[in-house]
């Protein structure tokens, strides 16, 4: 490499791997609320986020990484509907976790404040994967940052078992609000 090329590197390498950081997820200030609907009733829950890394280049727009929830932490406050949840639903003794792996965003992610992104990735939920897209505000204050999104898991279509009895019939598909809030690394 000659002089002039090696100092063209060093005068832009700080700025192109600046762009390059990770997003470690704090579980205990993050979770996966769900609501689920039905007639006569309203079921409310959350579930607990095991962990969670992204690694992201804003200038690329390339991410990677997963978080991972743990399938057997539902809780919607009524511990005979969570234990049919677990174990008749999500199979939790055979598929402890449910992971999202993000593989691209569109949008532009502000280096502070508020950003509003199109996450694109691969959603497991029962073994199977699933390739969905999640819209996610983000917002950075120094190395902290939060996201959350909304998006509609259709789990019934996507081959988990109705849980509706007799005249109890559910949605069968259930809301998702996600809020990851964690530490950002360059």
């Amino acid at each position: 490499m000659n002089k002039f090329a090696l100092a063209i590197f060093l005068a832009i390498a700080p700025t192109v791997f600046a762009q390059q950081q990770t997003f470690t997820v704090n579980p205990d200030a993050s979770q996966v609320a769900f609501a689920l609907g039905g007639s006569g009733h309203h079921v409310n829950g959350t579930f607990h986020v095991q962990s969670g890394a992204i690694q992201f280049d804003s200038a690329a727009q390339k991410i990677a990484g997963s978080v991972v929830v743990a399938a057997g932490s539902g809780n919607s406050g009524e511990a005979g509907r969570d234990k049919n949840m677990n174990h008749d639903v999500l199979d939790v003794d055979h598929f402890a976790q449910i992971t999202f792996a993000p593989s691209s965003y569109k949008g532009t992610l502000a280096p502070s404040g508020d950003s509003t992104i199109q996450v694109s990735g691969t959603f497991t939920l029962h073994g199977t994967p699933h390739e969905i897209m999640v819209p996610m505000q983000i917002h950075i204050d120094g190395s902290s940052l939060t996201a959350k999104g909304s998006f509609t898991v259709p789990y019934v279509q996507w081959g988990l078992k109705d849980p509706s009895i007799f005249m109890f019939k559910v949605a069968k598909e259930v809301g998702i609000d996600l809020t990851l809030t964690g530490q950002l690394t360059h």
